[in-house]
């Protein structure tokens, strides 16, 4: 780990504070190497659209809008191969917000979300995108026996 020495004005570095406040950071190293992460890889992401991506995928909708469920579960089997995991959500009597968890190009991922979002009916949508390369490994993980056919399986490794 490097060590750096950084100068900032008096206002920048007192809004700084109160964010590390805010957010419960408990030294501003960590807090400042949390956000110039976020930066970075918001840059890439911005950047490239090669590459591989985990992403948190939020929205809410209208869930008496017409026929809006029936489609957002179309776009959703249409881009079936993206999705790791979803959780839905009753707000109140007619809105619900889902969050998908998805996997995969990063292009291919933001066509997803930008189809979901641009459903009518479909409010607040928001895409969070972490860069990550995937590698094919094999290896025993804790407590399984060991055996000689050890199964390949895939590991995502955050870039930053």
């Amino acid at each position: 780990m490097q060590r750096i020495t950084i100068s900032v004005d008096d206002d920048l570095l007192t809004e700084f504070d109160v964010y590390m406040s805010e957010t419960g950071y408990r030294n501003r190293s960590e807090a400042f190497r949390d956000l110039v992460r976020e930066r970075l890889a918001a840059g890439r992401l911005g950047t490239v659209e090669a590459g591989d991506c985990v992403g948190c995928l939020s929205y809410v909708y209208d869930h008496e809008e017409r026929q809006l469920a029936r489609r957002l579960v179309s776009v959703q089997h249409g881009h079936h191969e993206l999705t790791i995991a979803t959780l839905h959500v009753h707000l109140d009597h007619e809105s619900c917000m889902e969050v998908a968890v998805l996997q995969g190009a990063v292009a291919a991922v933001r066509q997803f979300a930008d189809e979901v979002a641009a459903e009518g009916g479909v409010r607040h949508g928001r895409l969070h995108l972490i860069p990550v390369e995937a590698a094919v490994e094999r290896h025993r993980h804790s407590g399984e026996a060991e055996v000689h056919n050890v199964p390949a399986h895939t590991h995502l490794h955050p870039k930053t």
